[in-house]
């Protein structure tokens, strides 16, 4: 977006707007996002949140990493302290039991089978 310079881009200036959007980074990103999202949905679909969210969590590690690193961004240490508190967090959810049994989900997945074969043969 810094290479836009100063454009203005907003909802109330369209044009602009595509061409933000229309620009290769930009244009990656927004593909790399809507994968990331169909990748969590399908996680999602036969998994518990709690072991898909720790996958999650990483990356906030990661963008700080990188964006240290790579971009030369500095990090504040209350930063770093707020990115190890989430994935602490999130680590500490994961270790705890599963809600969802093997059994449970299995059944899960047969009744929504079930309930798509019938709306097709509708």
């Amino acid at each position: 977006m810094k290479e836009l310079g100063s454009v203005n881009v907003s909802l109330h200036n369209l044009s602009n707007l595509l061409l933000a959007v229309l620009d290769p980074w930009v244009a990656l990103g927004i593909l790399f996002l809507f994968t990331f999202f169909a990748c969590y949905m399908s996680a999602l679909s036969w998994a518990d949140l709690t072991y898909v969210l720790p996958a999650t969590s990483l990356g906030y590690v990661l963008v700080a990493l990188i964006a240290h690193f790579s971009f030369h961004e500095v990090i504040s240490p209350t930063r770093w302290l707020g990115i190890a508190l989430i994935a602490a967090g999130v680590g500490f959810v994961a270790a705890g039991p599963s809600v969802t049994s093997s059994h449970e989900r299995q059944s899960s997945r047969d009744a929504a089978h079930d309930a798509a074969s019938q709306e097709v043969e509708l």
